[in-house]
């Protein structure tokens, strides 16, 4: 006689919009999802009231809309607001968790609206270049190479030696 966990195990279990693997354990694999760190995933597993060593497919449906009920309605979870991946948002002022595709519109909107004031990162934005003061002499290049070849200098010698002998 088999156990009912096994016979139900799944391989893929679809959590707000994307196939989390189902071989791995719930904390594991609700990190996977973008916006959803190791140590906020705890927080939703023992905010959900789940075991965090069980594997994510033997987890039965109630359990999977208890963890999506958890990522919707964020502020049950006993976490402080540093932990949050969205903090006084602009438009409504709110510390907030964002995940998956709605993570991805507010940073395209940041850029946007920093783009629109033109701020420096929003030129930096603009541009293509680094935005956060790193070094840009050697690193972050796009486009052609920008070093010169050998044969190049080469020949810019020689013709400058053959103007040289005109003269």
């Amino acid at each position: 006689m088999s156990s009912p966990q096994a016979s139900e195990f799944r391989y893929l279990v679809r959590v707000k919009g994307k196939d989390l693997d189902g071989r791995k354990k719930a904390v594991a694999a609700l990190a996977d999802l973008k916006g959803v760190g190791y140590n906020f995933a705890q927080a939703v597993v023992s905010g959900a009231g789940i075991d965090p060593k069980m594997r994510f497919g033997q987890l039965s449906e109630s359990q999977i809309k208890d963890i999506e009920r958890v990522l919707a309605d964020t502020s049950t979870l006993n976490v402080p607001q540093w932990a949050f991946n969205r903090k006084r948002d602009p438009e409504s002022g709110e510390t907030k968790q964002l995940i998956g595709t709605d993570l991805d519109l507010a940073l395209k909107s940041d850029v946007e609206r920093e783009r629109n004031i033109q701020s420096w990162r929003g030129v930096r934005h603009g541009l293509g270049l680094k935005v956060r003061g790193q070094r840009t002499r050697t690193t972050g290049r796009k486009g052609k190479t920008v070093g010169v070849r050998k044969a190049t200098l080469q020949q810019a010698a020689q013709a400058a030696k053959a103007s040289e002998e005109k003269k």
